[in-house]
């Protein structure tokens, strides 16, 4: 008796598995905790966002950097912190080329 043998064409698709699932999930862990503390995507209408969330960023890769793991308030890793600065930074830089394609 063979056995059948299925077939799926992924190949050329993008492996989610790639990403480190721990990791990604204390930076979810972050964002719950600015949708409590504020409210969801809250981060979208920050002021100034892009120089505010870079100086957050470097603020918590600098603490990291001192040897700080977790930040003090939240007790979530600075480093998930950082990341979720960069998110919110790339989101505003592709909103800006979204817009600017429409406007032409």
């Amino acid at each position: 008796m063979t056995e059948q043998q299925g077939v799926k064409f992924d190949g050329q698709k993008p492996r989610m598995s790639l990403i480190p699932l721990r990791e990604l999930w204390q930076v979810v862990d972050v964002l719950e905790y600015g949708a409590k503390k504020y409210a969801a995507d809250n981060w979208k209408f920050v002021s100034n966002s892009k120089q505010r969330y870079f100086d957050a960023c470097i603020r918590h890769i600098h603490a990291r950097q001192m040897g700080e793991i977790e930040d003090s308030e939240t007790k979530l890793p600075h480093l998930a912190h950082a990341v979720c600065c960069l998110l919110f930074w790339m989101w505003h830089d592709n909103q800006e080329e979204i817009n600017d394609k429409k406007s032409r």
